[in-house]
């Protein structure tokens, strides 16, 4: 039976008053903006802050670089695993407008309790975001689909609306945490963050009857069946929470001999071993066709490179952050920019590219010479590997006495954006054409792990710092992830093989 609680989705009432979309746009575009605005900013500290002194007059907490970068590295790739729970509660217990309500509230906690100085309110903080964040992320995103139950052209053009919510977001909150966080206090940025995600919920919560009735929990299950399995559910997170917690209290006492770094690269070599393990299983004994498992063999190659994409990508808030603190000169008239500021370079540059390259893309495919899904990706490593090579040419002629011009990071940060606009957009519209119907849901989740390893082996890499010079450490990454793009391009005729029509 259909619970009595809920409702199934429908036509949004009111006339369409957000640029030419229904209402209820704008309030999931204000909804994500503030909480990218909250996510964004508060990363932009994060590292800096790590890595602080502790003697200084705005202390940090005084972590080395190997330490703080496994540690945004494992929050980083938390934020997009519990994507995976966070919406397997809003389909099964919740309905996405509760996840996203409760989310949002997790975060502003986590974020304000940031804002309290200690070690133990930081890493609490973190938790918290990190729960909230999966709650909310993946859920404002579902809805967003919903106000379009025809799809078409309609459906894309509204989620390029929403995307600018999301860079807007990340373009201003850098700027202000950064501005109150390096210039004033690390905690007046995070309770900024705080505050920002606190603004959104209130517009979201405002602009509720503009959302109709979607979003609400549609289940057969009765309301004590689905009782029971929020019973169960929350019993096997709490039992998992339990053993993480003790877990990292033995390590933090010392009866486990083990660094934040080594946990780090078990948790990224396991993740990358469980998700072979995986596709081995739907190979062999998914019961899928011969053509369903070359597409999958697609999705997996995707998977890798996407991995090995955001593994760079993702410095930015760690070596690139730090090479901007420690080896760039940031005086204006007298005025030190934070260093933290810059990282909203790569957003500025995303509202201004996104529409040029859905242009050109558009332009191409009405010539049939849209380049195929495997090229995009080869030439998003491509561009990514030719930003790190800028910068490692910067780094050669930069020290903390003569630190280098921003350009060098605002060049980096141009050709990033430029290998981000080729590989990110073409993920999830892939998976959805690859996937056999019964998989889609898995194979997103797939999408999303790879985006969780890369963020891991981010914070991993930009470690190494703290025995590589940044010269040789960029450099490094810009070879690797350049010999993976010539590889992917290269591969690209048998890949589109596999790939049979889908295009």
């Amino acid at each position: 039976m259909t619970n009595p609680t809920t409702a199934t989705a429908g036509p949004v009432a009111g006339r369409r008053t957000f640029f030419g979309h229904p209402r209820g746009l704008a309030t999931l575009f204000f909804t994500e903006m503030w909480e990218r605005f909250s996510y964004y900013g508060m990363r932009a500290l994060l590292t800096l802050f790590m890595t602080t002194a502790t003697i200084e007059s705005n202390p940090g907490l005084g972590f080395d670089v190997a330490t703080a970068g496994a540690i945004y590295g494992m929050y980083t790739a938390l934020v997009y695993i519990t994507a995976l729970p966070g919406g397997w509660i809003a389909d099964n217990l919740w309905g996405q407008r509760k996840a996203i309500w409760v989310g949002g509230w997790i975060i502003a906690l986590g974020h304000f309790t940031m804002a309290i100085p200690g070690t133990s309110t930081f890493f609490l903080g973190l938790v918290f975001i990190v729960c909230g964040t999966g709650l909310l992320k993946p859920n404002v995103s579902t809805i967003v689909g919903d106000l379009y139950p025809e799809g078409g052209a309609r459906r894309d053009a509204g989620f390029s609306v929403f995307y600018m919510g999301i860079n807007l977001g990340a373009f201003f909150g850098p700027l202000i945490t950064g501005f109150l966080g390096e210039g004033y206090e690390w905690h007046w940025g995070f309770g900024a963050a705080g505050v920002g995600m606190v603004l959104g919920l209130i517009q979201y919560r405002l602009g509720q009857p503009h959302l109709g009735d979607i979003g609400h929990l549609r289940t057969d299950r009765s309301p004590e069946e689905v009782a029971a399995l929020s019973r169960r559910f929350f019993g096997t997170f709490g039992a998992v929470v339990a053993v993480i917690a003790g877990f990292t209290f033995l390590v933090y006492s010392g009866v486990l001999p083990f660094t934040v770094t080594q946990i780090a690269s078990a948790l990224g070599y396991s993740v990358l071993v469980l998700v072979a393990v995986y596709f081995v299983y739907v190979w062999t004994a998914g019961g899928h066709t011969t053509e369903e498992n070359k597409r999958m063999a697609v999705i997996f190659w995707l998977f890798l490179l996407i991995a090995v994409f955001w593994s760079g990508f993702e410095q930015a808030g760690t070596s690139l952050n730090l090479f901007a603190r420690d080896l760039t000169d940031r005086m204006i008239f007298g005025w030190e920019l934070p260093a933290s500021t810059l990282q909203s370079v790569n957003a500025g540059f995303i509202i201004i590219l996104a529409p040029i390259f859905g242009s050109i893309w558009v332009w191409l495919d009405s010539r049939r010479a849209n380049p195929s899904i495997p090229v995009k990706a080869g030439l998003g490593l491509l561009g990514l590997a030719m930003g790190f090579f800028v910068l490692a040419w910067g780094a050669a002629h930069a020290t903390p006495e003569n630190p280098v011009s921003p350009a060098w990071l605002v060049v980096t940060y141009f050709l990033h954006t430029v290998g981000e606009l080729c590989i990110s957009p073409i993920g999830l519209s892939a998976i959805t054409k690859l996937s056999p119907q019964r998989r889609v849901g898995q194979m997103m989740g797939v999408w999303f792990v790879g985006a969780a390893l890369g963020n891991l082996f981010a914070g991993l890499v930009a470690g190494q710092l703290a025995s590589l010079a940044p010269a040789a450490l960029f450099r490094t990454v810009a070879m690797i992830i350049g010999s993976v793009g010539i590889v992917a391009l290269v591969a690209s005729p048998k890949v589109r093989a596999l790939m049979g029509g889908a295009r």
